[in-house]
């Protein structure tokens, strides 16, 4: 042992002298024959540390395949070593591989949390750079390779702009700029059921009734909460004993609340009486009949600075919907991979059971209309069976 250590310290010896061809020799001869199994002197992340060493003077000599082959050799030992995937990134770009991009990608999902030395740091924004323009060419790429094949697409598939969406989603889950959401339903996991973040408005066509009466519905909410006489109350109502955590900070708190409408499939008569336009639009809404679940209707008000914290909702076989009322610019909302902001009057529905959160980061309260409505994959004769089923579970205290 001692002798491969004074080995390594020759390499150092050589490369302080400036005669970095003799110690990148020096250290390539060593390593190769410390490869053989019990013959290295140097624990995993020491051995890592010298090919990378390896690579550093492969480089400054103007060497770079001998480098990228020297980084190979440590990623062998350690495939996520970030030091290891940086340089990698950097030989492939330097020497104008067409996998430069991606490599840069591969290191970039490695930053560590902690501050970088200024030179890396300056290596990674660089790289940061150089992976956008990437991705921006690669996406510019793929979009060209489907111009071709649109017009021979069968319209009545699908409107134009939802096959535009799917085409555009397609493209940048290939390219990881977005990541792949399931539903992932709480309780209730009706197999077969198409997952979608916001679902198209071909398919959710009776929106634009809901639409048509923003005004009203706005009007009976705004004198609701002028009257005193509205039963507002939290949104979140969990006992304590309940392994909830995520919902700590909102659970009984009126920062997050609701005017009832229609609650667990019972219309909250004190509140109905005051808002019957909003009650005549909803009734002619498919929304599901599920005793003792559903349907479900309230104004939701979300505080200043308030968050509503990522989650998933108890069953896919309805979907939810807003109607944003009272709307300050800069509140957003996310399902999946998509992130929107709610528009005053614009309303859209989603699969609640895919991954969702919220934020209201202005100083003025949000105020939007939530209601439920069956999930347009279900046919008649199943949505009576999910009813039926729903029912017979007893599960009609989870606010579905």
């Amino acid at each position: 042992m001692n002798s491969g250590v004074s080995s390594f310290v020759e390499v150092d010896r050589l490369t302080a002298a400036g005669n970095l061809p003799a110690a990148a020799q020096a250290l390539e001869n060593l390593l190769v024959a410390g490869s053989a199994p019990g013959r290295s002197d140097l624990d995993l992340h020491a051995l890592v540390a010298q090919w990378l060493k390896l690579a550093g003077l492969r480089r400054a000599l103007r060497q770079p395949r001998k480098a990228l082959e020297a980084v190979h050799r440590a990623l062998e030992l350690a495939p996520l070593d970030f030091m290891a995937l940086v340089m990698r990134a950097g030989l492939l770009e330097r020497l104008e591989e067409p996998q430069a991009g991606a490599a840069w990608g591969e290191a970039l999902a490695q930053v560590p949390d902690d501050a970088l030395p200024p030179p890396l740091a300056a290596a990674v924004m660089a790289g940061r750079a150089f992976h956008e323009a990437w991705l921006d060419a690669r996406a510019r790429e793929l979009e060209a390779a489907t111009e071709t094949t649109l017009d021979r697409t069968d319209d009545h598939l699908d409107d134009g702009a939802d096959l535009a969406w799917r085409l555009a989603r397609f493209r940048d889950n290939i390219l990881h700029k977005t990541r792949v959401y399931h539903s992932e339903p709480t309780h209730f996991h009706y197999p077969g059921l198409v997952e979608r973040e916001f679902h198209p408005r071909h398919v959710t066509s009776w929106l634009a009734e809901v639409e048509a009466g923003f005004s009203d519905i706005r009007a009976e909410m705004l004198a609701l909460l002028k009257s005193d006489r509205a039963e507002l109350e939290p949104y979140i109502q969990y006992e304590e004993r309940e392994n909830l955590a995520q919902w700590r900070s909102l659970n009984r708190n009126r920062d997050w609340s609701a005017i009832h409408l229609l609650k667990q499939g019972a219309e909250v008569a004190h509140n109905a009486r005051q808002a019957p336009r909003t009650i005549e639009i909803l009734s002619r809404l498919p929304q599901p009949q599920v005793p003792g679940a559903s349907p479900n209707a309230m104004f939701s008000l979300l505080a200043p600075h308030t968050a509503i914290p990522a989650h998933v909702g108890v069953d896919n076989t309805r979907l939810v919907c807003h109607l944003p009322l009272v709307v300050p610019p800069g509140c957003w909302f996310r399902v999946g991979a998509e992130t929107r902001e709610w528009r005053e009057g614009e309303a859209f529905a989603f699969d609640d059971t895919i991954e969702h959160e919220a934020m209201n980061p202005t100083d003025v309260l949000r105020i939007v209309l939530i209601f439920d409505v069956w999930h347009p994959g279900l046919a008649e004769a199943e949505r009576a069976a999910v009813a039926a089923t729903i029912a017979a579970a007893g599960f009609g205290g989870s606010g579905r």
